[in-house]
Formats: structure tokens, C-alpha cells, sequence
């Protein structure tokens, strides 16, 4: 059986990338390797998923990123706001990456971790949840992401995600207005969709 990003212990052989990247405003180093989503760069989808997100208005507390890969969105997160950031995977190459790319860049503000989507997070009330979501992983899994954040949010807290259009945002989408009542399409760009919903009451 062939490794995937989404395995929890990816048995291909190591081999190691370092690169550096600048995300909202901050030049980051990572260290990243084989087994793991997007090795050799930071994935476009990412990218505006960190540049679409705003802290902003959300109530106090922690920011969570599900599927954090190893590690450019909470890390950029943790190292642009003030507020603590947990970040878990299902991988542990990709939790151990993470964990060596957050001592990398001197960003304390995090708690890095093996989980599969919510079964062992730290907290039970959340400002925010992101996620870049492991599509292949199945459409199941994708939306357990999505409906299972709703009962880990503080009321006003959102769940924001990205999903290319041909590979289920529509159905993310539909999915997030179910559990939410309202999902607002942040941004669109080069087939990636940016969705947020917020949790009202």
C-alpha cells in the first residue's frame, strides 16, 4: 500500500527539503520531507487561505489548524497574532516537522500534535478553526472537518477552509450552511475557494 500524506506513519524513505517563504509579512524556514502534503512549497491553496484570514473579530481564546502539515499556516498564524495556536495531523512526520519549524523560527505561542481531526485537541472552545483539508483522503473525512468544528467554537468563533471548486467546495460549502446556518465565500483564486462560516448562537 502506497504512503499518504494522510497516514498516520509514512514508511517512504526520508528526504529532506529546507526552504524559506514569506507569509503575511514574515519570512519563515522550514524543513520539510517526504510523506507529507506539498514538500517542496508552500501549496498555493495555503497561501490564501493565510492571506484570506483575518483574527480581527473573533472572541478571545486559541486558534486551532486541523491538517497542519508541517506547519505553514499555525505557524503564520502564531507567528502574526498574539494568540495561542494548536496545531494537529493525523501524520507524524508531519507533527514532528512542524514541531522542529516552530523551534526553527523561535514561535513558542503553540501546542503541536498528533490527532486524527478532533479526537485528542487540547481545548473544547475555539476562536477559530482552519483547515486546508486532506481532499484525498475522502469526502467523509473532509466533512467530519467541517461539521465536528462547530461544537469546539466559541459563539461568534468561524470555521475558515479552502477547497478547490473541482475538488468539493461547492459541497463544502452546502455542508458548512447545514451545521452553521451561513457560509460566506471569502475569496476566489485560481480555482481555490476561501469559506468561512461563523457560529451564532
Amino acid at each position: 500500500m502506497s504512503d499518504h500524506y494522510y497516514t498516520n506513519q509514512p514508511h517512504a524513505a526520508h528526504d529532506f527539503t529546507e526552504f524559506d517563504f514569506e507569509l503575511k509579512g514574515h519570512r519563515l524556514h522550514f524543513i520539510t520531507d517526504s510523506g507529507v502534503f506539498s514538500r517542496n512549497t508552500i501549496d498555493y491553496g495555503s497561501r490564501v487561505l493565510i492571506e484570506s484570514f483575518s483574527p480581527t473579530d473573533l472572541p478571545e481564546g486559541p486558534l486551532l489548524d486541523v491538517g497542519c502539515g508541517y506547519g505553514p499556516i499555525g505557524l503564520t498564524l502564531a507567528a502574526t497574532t498574539e494568540r495561542f495556536v494548536e496545531m494537529i495531523d493525523v501524520n507524524q512526520r508531519a507533527v514532528d516537522l512542524a514541531q522542529r519549524n516552530a523551534g526553527r523560527n523561535h514561535i513558542e505561542n503553540v501546542a503541536i500534535h498528533e490527532s486524527n481531526i478532533y479526537e485528542d485537541v487540547n481545548e473544547t472552545a475555539y476562536a477559530a478553526i482552519l483547515s486546508n483539508p486532506p481532499i484525498r483522503a475522502g469526502k467523509k473525512v473532509v466533512h467530519t472537518i467541517l461539521s465536528d468544528a462547530y461544537p469546539l467554537l466559541k459563539v461568534g468563533g468561524t470555521l475558515t477552509v479552502v477547497i478547490q471548486k473541482k475538488q468539493g467546495a461547492p459541497s463544502a460549502e452546502k455542508k458548512m450552511k447545514e451545521v452553521f446556518g451561513n457560509c460566506e465565500i471569502l475569496t476566489k483564486d485560481k480555482g481555490y475557494y476561501i469559506l468561512q462560516s461563523v457560529k451564532e448562537d
